[in-house]
Protein backbone atom coordinates (compact mmCIF):
# COMPACT_ATOMS: atom_id res chain seq x y z
CA UNK A 1 0.00 0.00 0.00
CA UNK A 2 1.08 3.76 -0.57
CA UNK A 3 1.58 5.40 2.12
CA UNK A 4 1.32 9.14 3.08
CA UNK A 5 3.48 9.55 6.12
CA UNK A 6 3.78 13.36 5.97
CA UNK A 7 0.07 13.75 6.51
CA UNK A 8 -0.74 15.78 9.82
CA UNK A 9 -3.89 15.89 11.57
CA UNK A 10 -5.16 18.01 14.22
CA UNK A 11 -9.00 17.70 14.65
CA UNK A 12 -11.91 17.45 16.84
CA UNK A 13 -15.19 15.55 16.53
CA UNK A 14 -18.96 16.97 16.22
CA UNK A 15 -20.00 14.45 18.64
CA UNK A 16 -23.82 14.42 19.08
CA UNK A 17 -24.79 16.69 16.79
CA UNK A 18 -26.64 13.77 14.02
CA UNK A 19 -25.91 11.16 16.14
CA UNK A 20 -27.73 11.51 19.55
CA UNK A 21 -25.55 10.23 22.67
CA UNK A 22 -28.20 10.94 25.88
CA UNK A 23 -25.28 12.08 28.32
CA UNK A 24 -23.61 14.94 26.19
CA UNK A 25 -26.88 16.21 25.66
CA UNK A 26 -29.89 14.52 28.25
CA UNK A 27 -32.40 17.61 28.04
CA UNK A 28 -33.09 16.42 23.99
CA UNK A 29 -33.95 12.75 25.74
CA UNK A 30 -36.47 14.63 28.50
CA UNK A 31 -40.22 13.01 29.06
CA UNK A 32 -39.31 9.51 27.78
CA UNK A 33 -36.69 6.76 29.44
CA UNK A 34 -34.94 5.91 26.39
CA UNK A 35 -31.75 5.80 26.62
CA UNK A 36 -30.67 5.46 22.96
CA UNK A 37 -31.65 7.21 19.79
CA UNK A 38 -33.50 4.14 18.22
CA UNK A 39 -36.25 4.45 21.16
CA UNK A 40 -36.54 8.34 21.21
CA UNK A 41 -39.24 8.54 18.65
CA UNK A 42 -40.78 5.01 19.85
CA UNK A 43 -41.73 7.57 23.15
CA UNK A 44 -42.69 10.70 21.07
CA UNK A 45 -45.21 11.74 19.05
CA UNK A 46 -43.75 12.30 15.49
CA UNK A 47 -44.21 16.14 15.42
CA UNK A 48 -43.00 16.35 18.96
CA UNK A 49 -40.24 14.47 17.96
CA UNK A 50 -39.31 16.09 14.42
CA UNK A 51 -39.92 19.18 16.29
CA UNK A 52 -37.37 18.55 19.07
CA UNK A 53 -34.63 16.73 16.35
CA UNK A 54 -34.99 19.49 14.16
CA UNK A 55 -34.13 22.41 17.22
CA UNK A 56 -31.48 20.39 18.54
CA UNK A 57 -29.43 19.90 15.11
CA UNK A 58 -30.10 23.54 14.21
CA UNK A 59 -28.70 25.02 17.60
CA UNK A 60 -26.13 22.39 19.10
CA UNK A 61 -23.93 23.35 15.60
CA UNK A 62 -24.19 26.32 13.87
CA UNK A 63 -21.48 28.56 11.15
CA UNK A 64 -20.16 30.12 14.66
CA UNK A 65 -18.35 26.83 15.77
CA UNK A 66 -16.64 26.33 12.68
CA UNK A 67 -15.18 29.62 13.26
CA UNK A 68 -14.53 28.76 17.02
CA UNK A 69 -12.59 25.53 16.05
CA UNK A 70 -10.50 26.99 13.48
CA UNK A 71 -9.56 29.48 16.25
CA UNK A 72 -8.51 26.55 18.20
CA UNK A 73 -5.99 26.15 15.44
CA UNK A 74 -7.88 22.76 14.55
CA UNK A 75 -7.70 22.22 10.67
CA UNK A 76 -10.10 18.99 10.10
CA UNK A 77 -13.14 18.45 11.90
CA UNK A 78 -14.40 14.30 12.27
CA UNK A 79 -18.80 14.65 11.71
CA UNK A 80 -20.40 11.41 12.45
CA UNK A 81 -23.32 10.51 11.06
CA UNK A 82 -25.98 7.89 11.21
CA UNK A 83 -27.05 5.12 8.40
CA UNK A 84 -30.19 7.01 8.08
CA UNK A 85 -28.71 10.07 6.82
CA UNK A 86 -30.32 10.53 3.54
CA UNK A 87 -33.89 10.16 5.14
CA UNK A 88 -34.92 6.79 4.36
CA UNK A 89 -35.37 4.74 7.29
CA UNK A 90 -38.68 5.58 9.12
CA UNK A 91 -39.56 7.32 11.68
CA UNK A 92 -36.16 9.00 11.89
CA UNK A 93 -34.93 12.35 10.24
CA UNK A 94 -32.41 12.42 7.83
CA UNK A 95 -29.81 15.09 7.75
CA UNK A 96 -27.98 15.59 4.98
CA UNK A 97 -29.25 19.25 4.46
CA UNK A 98 -27.09 19.55 7.76
CA UNK A 99 -24.04 17.53 6.42
CA UNK A 100 -24.25 20.40 3.05
CA UNK A 101 -24.29 23.09 5.41
CA UNK A 102 -20.90 21.80 7.13
CA UNK A 103 -19.31 21.36 4.09
CA UNK A 104 -20.21 25.13 3.08
CA UNK A 105 -19.25 26.43 6.44
CA UNK A 106 -15.74 23.89 6.62
CA UNK A 107 -15.24 25.30 2.74
CA UNK A 108 -15.81 29.10 3.70
CA UNK A 109 -13.01 28.97 6.78
CA UNK A 110 -10.31 26.75 5.63
CA UNK A 111 -11.60 23.07 7.04
CA UNK A 112 -11.36 19.83 6.12
CA UNK A 113 -14.44 17.39 6.98
CA UNK A 114 -14.31 13.25 7.89
CA UNK A 115 -17.84 12.00 6.99
CA UNK A 116 -17.67 9.27 9.89
CA UNK A 117 -20.75 6.74 9.56
CA UNK A 118 -21.42 6.15 12.94
CA UNK A 119 -24.24 3.76 13.31
CA UNK A 120 -25.57 0.91 11.25
CA UNK A 121 -29.13 -0.83 11.43
CA UNK A 122 -29.00 -3.66 14.58
CA UNK A 123 -25.86 -1.81 16.00
CA UNK A 124 -22.39 -2.72 15.59
CA UNK A 125 -21.16 -2.51 18.78
CA UNK A 126 -24.33 -2.63 21.24
CA UNK A 127 -22.66 1.29 22.51
CA UNK A 128 -25.60 4.21 22.98
CA UNK A 129 -23.16 5.96 20.36
CA UNK A 130 -23.88 2.98 18.13
CA UNK A 131 -27.95 3.72 18.03
CA UNK A 132 -29.42 0.96 19.93
CA UNK A 133 -28.12 0.20 23.15
CA UNK A 134 -27.23 -3.63 23.50
CA UNK A 135 -28.31 -4.96 20.21
CA UNK A 136 -25.02 -5.49 17.73
CA UNK A 137 -26.53 -7.93 14.99
CA UNK A 138 -25.92 -5.83 12.06
CA UNK A 139 -22.82 -7.48 10.67
CA UNK A 140 -25.17 -10.66 11.03
CA UNK A 141 -27.40 -9.12 8.49
CA UNK A 142 -26.85 -9.20 5.12
CA UNK A 143 -29.60 -6.93 3.49
CA UNK A 144 -28.11 -4.42 6.13
CA UNK A 145 -24.19 -4.57 5.66
CA UNK A 146 -25.61 -4.07 2.02
CA UNK A 147 -27.40 -0.88 3.07
CA UNK A 148 -24.65 0.52 4.69
CA UNK A 149 -22.63 0.13 1.44
CA UNK A 150 -25.06 1.98 -0.67
CA UNK A 151 -24.71 4.36 2.08
CA UNK A 152 -21.64 4.70 1.99
CA UNK A 153 -21.14 5.25 -1.68
CA UNK A 154 -24.10 7.48 -1.88
CA UNK A 155 -21.81 9.63 0.27
CA UNK A 156 -19.22 9.35 -1.66
CA UNK A 157 -21.01 10.10 -4.82
CA UNK A 158 -22.20 13.48 -3.18
CA UNK A 159 -19.18 14.79 -1.53
CA UNK A 160 -16.38 13.32 -3.27
CA UNK A 161 -15.05 16.31 -5.47
CA UNK A 162 -15.79 19.04 -2.66
CA UNK A 163 -13.14 20.66 -1.91
CA UNK A 164 -13.90 20.33 2.05
CA UNK A 165 -13.74 16.67 1.90
CA UNK A 166 -10.66 15.05 3.62
CA UNK A 167 -12.15 11.35 3.39
CA UNK A 168 -14.57 8.82 4.82
CA UNK A 169 -14.57 6.40 7.10
CA UNK A 170 -16.56 2.97 6.66
CA UNK A 171 -18.15 2.67 10.11
CA UNK A 172 -17.17 3.96 13.98
CA UNK A 173 -16.19 1.41 16.23
CA UNK A 174 -17.55 -1.86 14.89
CA UNK A 175 -16.72 -4.14 18.17
CA UNK A 176 -14.63 -7.08 18.72
CA UNK A 177 -14.31 -10.11 21.19
CA UNK A 178 -11.68 -8.56 23.33
CA UNK A 179 -13.43 -5.04 23.90
CA UNK A 180 -16.91 -6.63 23.88
CA UNK A 181 -15.79 -8.22 26.85
CA UNK A 182 -13.85 -5.54 28.59
CA UNK A 183 -16.69 -3.37 28.29
CA UNK A 184 -19.02 -6.15 29.60
CA UNK A 185 -21.47 -4.45 27.04
CA UNK A 186 -24.68 -6.38 27.37
CA UNK A 187 -24.66 -5.47 30.99
CA UNK A 188 -23.12 -1.96 30.56
CA UNK A 189 -25.74 -1.30 28.39
CA UNK A 190 -28.66 -3.13 28.73
CA UNK A 191 -31.08 -3.71 26.30
CA UNK A 192 -34.20 -1.65 26.70
CA UNK A 193 -36.17 -4.94 24.89
CA UNK A 194 -34.03 -7.49 25.32
CA UNK A 195 -36.44 -9.57 22.57
CA UNK A 196 -33.95 -7.61 19.94
CA UNK A 197 -30.65 -8.16 21.41
CA UNK A 198 -31.20 -11.98 21.35
CA UNK A 199 -28.28 -13.22 19.33
CA UNK A 200 -25.60 -10.21 19.43
CA UNK A 201 -22.12 -11.00 19.76
CA UNK A 202 -19.42 -9.39 18.53
CA UNK A 203 -18.02 -8.70 15.08
CA UNK A 204 -15.45 -11.31 13.55
CA UNK A 205 -12.36 -9.79 11.90
CA UNK A 206 -13.06 -11.99 8.84
CA UNK A 207 -15.89 -10.38 8.32
CA UNK A 208 -14.50 -6.65 9.29
CA UNK A 209 -11.87 -7.73 6.46
CA UNK A 210 -14.64 -8.20 3.67
CA UNK A 211 -16.61 -5.32 4.49
CA UNK A 212 -13.83 -2.91 4.69
CA UNK A 213 -12.39 -4.41 1.33
CA UNK A 214 -16.17 -3.70 0.31
CA UNK A 215 -16.09 0.02 1.80
CA UNK A 216 -13.25 0.81 0.05
CA UNK A 217 -13.98 -0.40 -3.69
CA UNK A 218 -17.33 1.55 -3.41
CA UNK A 219 -16.17 4.82 -2.21
CA UNK A 220 -13.22 4.50 -4.63
CA UNK A 221 -16.00 4.69 -7.32
CA UNK A 222 -16.21 8.41 -6.49
CA UNK A 223 -13.29 9.63 -5.17
CA UNK A 224 -10.03 9.26 -4.40
CA UNK A 225 -9.99 11.12 -1.19
CA UNK A 226 -8.68 9.04 2.41
CA UNK A 227 -10.53 6.00 3.12
CA UNK A 228 -10.81 5.34 6.88
CA UNK A 229 -11.08 2.40 8.86
CA UNK A 230 -11.58 1.28 12.07
CA UNK A 231 -9.60 -0.88 14.35
CA UNK A 232 -12.01 -2.94 15.72
CA UNK A 233 -9.94 -1.84 18.92
CA UNK A 234 -7.15 -4.31 18.08
CA UNK A 235 -4.78 -1.89 16.18
CA UNK A 236 -2.26 -4.50 15.82
CA UNK A 237 -3.85 -7.12 13.82
CA UNK A 238 -4.05 -5.09 10.61
CA UNK A 239 -0.26 -5.82 9.44
CA UNK A 240 -0.90 -7.87 6.35
CA UNK A 241 -4.56 -5.67 5.12
CA UNK A 242 -4.49 -3.75 2.32
CA UNK A 243 -1.11 -3.93 1.91
CA UNK A 244 -1.14 -3.96 -2.08
CA UNK A 245 -0.86 -1.30 -4.62
CA UNK A 246 -4.12 -1.09 -5.30
CA UNK A 247 -4.82 0.41 -1.99
CA UNK A 248 -4.26 4.13 -2.16
CA UNK A 249 -4.89 6.71 0.68
CA UNK A 250 -5.99 4.30 3.38
CA UNK A 251 -5.63 5.29 6.79
CA UNK A 252 -5.78 3.19 10.22
CA UNK A 253 -8.11 4.99 13.08
CA UNK A 254 -7.57 3.58 16.44
CA UNK A 255 -9.55 5.03 19.42
CA UNK A 256 -7.93 5.36 22.78
CA UNK A 257 -9.74 6.61 25.81
CA UNK A 258 -7.80 6.47 29.47
CA UNK A 259 -11.22 5.13 31.11
CA UNK A 260 -10.63 1.92 28.77
CA UNK A 261 -7.13 2.33 30.02
CA UNK A 262 -8.55 1.85 33.70
CA UNK A 263 -10.82 -0.86 32.60
CA UNK A 264 -8.28 -2.76 31.56
CA UNK A 265 -6.38 -2.52 35.43
CA UNK A 266 -4.78 0.75 34.52
CA UNK A 267 -3.95 2.17 38.17
CA UNK A 268 -5.64 5.70 38.38
CA UNK A 269 -2.52 7.87 39.24
CA UNK A 270 -0.73 10.54 36.74
CA UNK A 271 2.59 7.75 36.63
CA UNK A 272 0.77 5.01 35.78
CA UNK A 273 -1.36 7.12 32.94
CA UNK A 274 2.00 7.99 31.43
CA UNK A 275 3.41 4.75 31.13
CA UNK A 276 0.25 3.33 29.82
CA UNK A 277 0.00 5.92 27.08
CA UNK A 278 3.65 5.08 26.53
CA UNK A 279 3.47 1.45 26.19
CA UNK A 280 -0.09 1.20 24.82
CA UNK A 281 -0.47 4.02 22.79
CA UNK A 282 2.75 5.57 21.24
CA UNK A 283 4.66 2.14 21.18
CA UNK A 284 1.80 0.62 18.99
CA UNK A 285 1.33 3.31 16.92
CA UNK A 286 4.74 3.76 16.20
CA UNK A 287 4.68 0.04 15.11
CA UNK A 288 2.02 -0.24 13.02
CA UNK A 289 2.85 3.67 11.50
CA UNK A 290 5.42 1.25 9.40
CA UNK A 291 1.80 0.10 7.58
CA UNK A 292 -0.24 2.36 7.55
CA UNK A 293 -0.66 6.78 8.30
CA UNK A 294 -2.22 6.14 12.01
CA UNK A 295 -4.99 8.79 13.34
CA UNK A 296 -6.41 8.22 16.59
CA UNK A 297 -9.77 9.42 15.83
CA UNK A 298 -11.37 9.61 19.25
CA UNK A 299 -9.71 10.90 22.69
CA UNK A 300 -9.68 12.88 25.47
CA UNK A 301 -8.13 14.42 28.28
CA UNK A 302 -11.09 12.38 30.99
CA UNK A 303 -9.63 10.17 33.62
CA UNK A 304 -11.26 8.88 37.23
CA UNK A 305 -8.01 10.59 38.82
CA UNK A 306 -9.35 14.19 37.57
CA UNK A 307 -13.12 13.03 38.91
CA UNK A 308 -12.19 12.37 42.28
CA UNK A 309 -13.61 8.90 42.61
CA UNK A 310 -13.32 5.49 40.38
CA UNK A 311 -15.60 5.78 37.46
CA UNK A 312 -15.52 1.99 36.92
CA UNK A 313 -14.46 2.69 33.31
CA UNK A 314 -16.17 6.44 32.73
CA UNK A 315 -19.68 4.69 33.91
CA UNK A 316 -21.92 7.59 35.02
CA UNK A 317 -25.71 9.16 36.44
CA UNK A 318 -26.60 7.47 33.33
CA UNK A 319 -25.47 4.17 34.33
CA UNK A 320 -27.02 4.17 37.19
CA UNK A 321 -23.41 5.09 39.35
CA UNK A 322 -23.03 8.18 41.87
CA UNK A 323 -19.89 10.42 41.27
CA UNK A 324 -19.00 12.83 44.02
CA UNK A 325 -21.61 15.35 45.03
CA UNK A 326 -19.04 17.91 45.42
CA UNK A 327 -14.88 18.75 44.31
CA UNK A 328 -12.24 16.75 45.69
CA UNK A 329 -9.49 18.60 44.78
CA UNK A 330 -8.87 22.02 43.75
CA UNK A 331 -9.12 23.63 40.52
CA UNK A 332 -5.25 23.88 40.41
CA UNK A 333 -4.96 20.02 41.03
CA UNK A 334 -7.13 19.17 38.06
CA UNK A 335 -5.30 21.44 35.68
CA UNK A 336 -2.18 19.51 36.53
CA UNK A 337 -3.96 16.09 35.84
CA UNK A 338 -4.87 17.26 33.10
CA UNK A 339 -2.29 18.97 31.29
CA UNK A 340 -0.22 16.11 32.27
CA UNK A 341 -1.92 13.21 30.09
CA UNK A 342 -2.60 15.98 27.00
CA UNK A 343 1.17 15.91 26.63
CA UNK A 344 1.34 12.49 26.79
CA UNK A 345 -1.34 11.53 24.51
CA UNK A 346 -0.62 14.04 22.48
CA UNK A 347 2.81 13.16 21.85
CA UNK A 348 1.83 9.62 21.64
CA UNK A 349 -0.10 11.14 18.55
CA UNK A 350 2.74 12.63 17.02
CA UNK A 351 4.33 9.30 16.87
CA UNK A 352 1.68 8.73 13.94
CA UNK A 353 -0.31 11.01 11.67
CA UNK A 354 -2.56 13.10 14.28
CA UNK A 355 -5.71 13.12 16.16
CA UNK A 356 -9.61 14.45 16.62
CA UNK A 357 -10.45 14.94 20.37
CA UNK A 358 -14.05 13.63 21.38
CA UNK A 359 -15.98 15.91 21.66
CA UNK A 360 -15.97 19.57 20.35
CA UNK A 361 -18.86 20.57 23.38
CA UNK A 362 -21.15 18.77 25.68
CA UNK A 363 -24.30 19.99 27.19
CA UNK A 364 -23.94 18.26 30.86
CA UNK A 365 -24.68 21.11 33.63
CA UNK A 366 -21.13 19.71 35.93
CA UNK A 367 -22.11 22.45 38.49
CA UNK A 368 -25.53 21.94 39.45
CA UNK A 369 -26.63 18.25 38.30
CA UNK A 370 -24.94 16.02 40.72
CA UNK A 371 -22.52 13.28 39.83
CA UNK A 372 -20.89 15.28 36.67
CA UNK A 373 -17.78 16.89 38.68
CA UNK A 374 -14.97 16.05 35.98
CA UNK A 375 -17.32 15.26 32.88
CA UNK A 376 -16.22 18.92 31.30
CA UNK A 377 -13.31 17.08 29.97
CA UNK A 378 -14.98 15.92 27.11
CA UNK A 379 -15.63 19.42 25.94
CA UNK A 380 -12.65 20.42 23.52
CA UNK A 381 -14.19 24.62 24.35
CA UNK A 382 -13.70 23.88 28.04
CA UNK A 383 -10.48 22.25 28.22
CA UNK A 384 -9.09 25.12 26.14
CA UNK A 385 -10.83 27.59 28.39
CA UNK A 386 -9.53 25.98 31.22
CA UNK A 387 -6.09 25.78 29.93
CA UNK A 388 -6.08 22.15 30.20
CA UNK A 389 -5.34 21.53 26.77
CA UNK A 390 -2.89 23.10 24.84
CA UNK A 391 -3.86 25.43 21.93
CA UNK A 392 -0.56 26.63 21.47
CA UNK A 393 1.32 23.54 20.57
CA UNK A 394 -1.18 23.98 17.18
CA UNK A 395 0.25 27.49 16.67
CA UNK A 396 3.24 25.70 14.61
CA UNK A 397 0.43 23.79 12.14
CA UNK A 398 -0.94 27.11 10.92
Amino acid sequence: MKQNNKLTIHGVNLGNWLVLEKWMSPAVFAGTTAEDEYHLPLQLSKEVYEARIQMHRAEYITERDFVAIRAMGMDTIRIPVPYFIFGDREPFIGCIQELDKAFNWAEKYGLKILIDLHTAPNGQNGFDNGGICGVCKWSQTPEEVEFVLTVLERLAERYGTRDGLWGIEAINEPITERMWKLMDVPNRYPPAEPEMAEGSAPNTMDFLRRFYIQAYDRIRKHTDRYFVFHDGFELLAWKDFMQEDRYTNVVLDTHQYLMMAEAAGCAQTVEAYQAYIQTEYADHIREMQQYFPIVCGEWCLFNSLACGWDTKGGQSVLNGIEGNAEETMSPEQRKEIYQAVAKAQLDAWDEGNGYFYWSYKLLVDTVNEPGWIGWDSWDLGRCVDFGWFPTQRQEEYK
